[in-house]
């Protein structure tokens, strides 16, 4: 969704722009483009391979004195700020979306098409694993998160049998943990539209990362950061991230102290264009929120 991005944001020349989820550098390189000669984005990437190749990008770019990388998680947006001695912003983007570097080839096991080490760590400094979480987790708390965060219809089951399987030999691989929800699941289950396992790997991947909790963590912090008529764009890829979202721009605009108020400029989320679509499949699940600061 760059297009709708750089429409809502609107960079303009000399303004100080974020973005959240740098990744390959899409959204960074477009804002650049717009706030030159003076301007600046920080481009901020969690992965370190990920943000090493973009870095690299970067430099080799006529945009080098207008992108500064950042390896570090967006939740740590204040200090990030403060590291660089920026006081405010005018925009920042947020793409939830994970990249399809983690699904093709990062070898952590992301994708339930690959038979890989149970690890879905975006950092890979992060204590918690996949691995660890279905070997070590109790049978309870799996199937809350399952719940919770896969929004999973047989999670009590899936989280009973991967109990009761671990007894027996580790789960290790993406493979062994498909295996053990085509156990668990009923047959119909099976043959449905998305692959059985798709809400579980789901689940462990927003468990291993929190990335729930660090939505609800940076959403404040970027209001703070905002300049008067400053702009924040969030893209989320499934209801419970949209949820968030929705409810914070809901709960910001009600406020009545001064600076701490916000607009919300889409008031029905925006979806991705059916020429963008057809392009990128996996748009099809992207929502678009976007509110200014007042």
């Amino acid at each position: 969704m760059l297009n709708e991005i750089i429409e809502y944001l609107n960079p303009q020349s000399g303004q100080v722009f974020v973005d959240g989820t740098a990744n390959g550098g899409g959204h960074t390189f477009a804002m650049a483009e717009r706030v030159v000669p003076n301007g600046k984005v920080v481009a901020i990437e969690w992965d370190a391979e990920i943000a090493s190749n973009l870095e690299l990008k970067v430099k080799s770019s006529k945009l080098k004195e207008n992108i500064k990388v950042v390896n570090d998680n967006y939740v740590n947006l204040k200090d990030i700020l403060e590291s660089l001695k920026i006081e405010k912003i005018d925009g920042m983007v947020l793409d939830l979306g994970f990249s399809s570097l983690h699904l093709e080839s990062s070898g952590r096991g992301f994708s339930f098409q690959k038979d890989e080490p149970l690890d879905m760590r975006y950092a890979q400094d992060q204590e918690l694993t996949a691995y660890e979480i279905v070997n070590g987790w109790p049978e309870e708390d799996i199937a809350r998160i399952l719940r919770d965060y896969g929004e999973e219809r047989f999670a009590y089951r899936i989280a009973k049998t991967i109990y009761d399987q671990r007894k027996r030999e580790k789960i290790a691989t993406t493979n062994d943990l498909v295996k053990v929800v085509e156990m668990a699941v009923p047959a119909f289950y099976k043959r449905g539209k998305i692959n059985c396992a798709t809400r579980t790997f789901q689940a462990l991947r927003i468990a291993v990362n929190r990335e729930l909790d660090n939505i609800e963590k940076v959403l404040p912090q970027i209001v703070e950061a905002l300049n008067s008529k400053g702009k924040i764009a969030v893209i989320s890829f499934h209801s419970l991230e949209d949820r968030i979202i929705k409810n914070f721009f809901r709960e910001k605009a009600k406020e009545e102290s001064a600076g701490g108020r916000i607009k919300i400029i889409t008031k029905k989320p925006i979806i991705a264009s059916e020429d963008e679509m057809r392009e990128n499949p996996c748009s099809r699940s992207a929502k678009l929120r976007v509110a200014e600061k007042i």
